[in-house]
Order: C-alpha cells, then sequence, then structure tokens
C-alpha cells in the first residue's frame, strides 16, 4: 500500500540512493492530487488501511480511467464500482491486468490478490435472498474479494423456500461475518441472525413490485429488526457492505 512506498522513500534517501530533491518530487502529491474533474486521495490507503474507492457512475469512460490510472500508480489494489464495460475498456488501454465483472459492475486491480490463501480472519459468507439480488452480492463479494478476504456466496436462499437456507447451516455457522442481500419484504437478514451468532450486515435492493418502493420497504424491514446483531446499509450498497464486513474480518 501507500504507507510502504513512503517508508521507501525515506530508506532510499537515508541510504543516500535518492536525494532529498527526488524524495519531495515523489511526495509531492500528498496528501491529494488534482487533476481538474478529480481530487486523488493518495492519502487514503495511510489512513484507512485501504485506497479511495472509484464510484464510477455518471462519470465518463475518460475520467474514470484518469483516476483509476493515478491510483494504480500508488496502491497495489484498485476498486471501481457501478462500472460499464466501456469504462474497462478504456482502462485496459493503461492498465493491463485490471480485471472486469459485468455482474457486479467492478473494475478491480490488484497485483497482491491471493484468492487461495486470504488475509482476513474467517470467511465471509454473502446470502442472496433470490437471483435478482445476485449483482448487488456479487458487488459486496467482489469487493470482499478484493481487499483479501475468503468469500463463500449462498444464492437464491430466501424466506419463501427457508428449507434452502436451513441446508447451508453448516457453512454459514462456519462464516465469520454474514452479507445477507434482499428485496422484496427484505426480511431474510432477521430470519438468519435469529438462527445464527454472527454479525449480520444486511442489504437492501431495489427489487421488487411497487409496494416495496424502489426498496424502501426492505430497508425500513432491515432497520426494524427485531434479532440484534443486523446493521444496514444503503439501497444496492454492495460495496459499503463487502468494506464493512472486511473490517470486521480483519
Amino acid at each position: 500500500m501507500y504507507e510502504q512506498k513512503i517508508k521507501e522513500i525515506m530508506a532510499n534517501v537515508k541510504d543516500k540512493k535518492i536525494s532529498i530533491g527526488a524524495a519531495i518530487k515523489k511526495l509531492k502529491f500528498l496528501p491529494f492530487e488534482d487533476i481538474g474533474f478529480a481530487k486523488i486521495d493518495h492519502h487514503r490507503a495511510l489512513r484507512k488501511g485501504f485506497p479511495e474507492v472509484v464510484f464510477c457512475q455518471n462519470k465518463s469512460k475518460e475520467q474514470v480511467a484518469s483516476i483509476v490510472k493515478k491510483l494504480s500508480s500508488n496502491n497495489n489494489c484498485v476498486i471501481a464500482t457501478r462500472a460499464s464495460e466501456e469504462m474497462f475498456k478504456e482502462v485496459r488501454k493503461y492498465i493491463k491486468n485490471a480485471e472486469y465483472s459485468k455482474l457486479s459492475g467492478t473494475i478491480i486491480v490488484n497485483e497482491k490478490i491471493n484468492r487461495k490463501y486470504p488475509s482476513g480472519r474467517g470467511k465471509i459468507t454473502v446470502l442472496s435472498a433470490g437471483t435478482s439480488d445476485i449483482p448487488v452480492a456479487e458487488e459486496a463479494a467482489a469487493v470482499a474479494e478484493a481487499m483479501g478476504n475468503k468469500v463463500e456466496r449462498l444464492y437464491d436462499v430466501g424466506v419463501a423456500g427457508i428449507h434452502r437456507l436451513l441446508g447451508n447451516k453448516e457453512k454459514l455457522s462456519d462464516a465469520n461475518v454474514l452479507i445477507v442481500v434482499a428485496g422484496m419484504d427484505g426480511v431474510l437478514p432477521s430470519v438468519v441472525s435469529g438462527m445464527f451468532d454472527k454479525p449480520i450486515i444486511a442489504v437492501p435492493t431495489s427489487i421488487g413490485y411497487g409496494a416495496s418502493f424502489n426498496g424502501i420497504a426492505p430497508l425500513l424491514t432491515m432497520l426494524n429488526c427485531c434479532s440484534p446483531g443486523v446493521v444496514a446499509v444503503n439501497i444496492d450498497n454492495g460495496f459499503g457492505a463487502g468494506y464493512f464486513a472486511s473490517l470486521i474480518n480483519k
């Protein structure tokens, strides 16, 4: 991360491998770099332990590519969310190891991702109530994986067929954190919380008929959960759930 780069620069000055002027030139963009349409927070990794994440919605493909390029020059891992395939193609012109998932809408540049030997303490399990909730669930899973966690997915295990959930009790018990994604009535996190002693991050989705009000109904259900141990993020905010789960799993 960026902290390691600073240590390397300071060590090189100490060992007289680079001059003080050269070190100042390398550090001149602290704490942020102004590129006109964006002020890139290069200090984020130093303060938070993880770099700034790019929210791509309403940005042009050129803007996204410029920001990702700048961030990747200083960080081993860069995540961009709500990204289109056109944005990814523009990023790939400059960063050949960038990966894209159309399902989750994420662009990830990660030099040190290791899915076999993750750095998180335990496992994060992501559940979706229905198949239609999978894109949001995949955003959460992709972010959690990029941040160095082992992630397991359990999809289409909603309360309309509760036996599908009960058939995965061992997998749920083995998890360190549960991310539960649901639209419609949004009741799945309450059910899961009543059965398992794990911290649960509830993610309401905008999936549902008119009375779900584009996710407001499941959000209110999750906020009113009577079973303790559940926190709720914003509607369709898979990124926020994946990031928070990663912090818990550290």
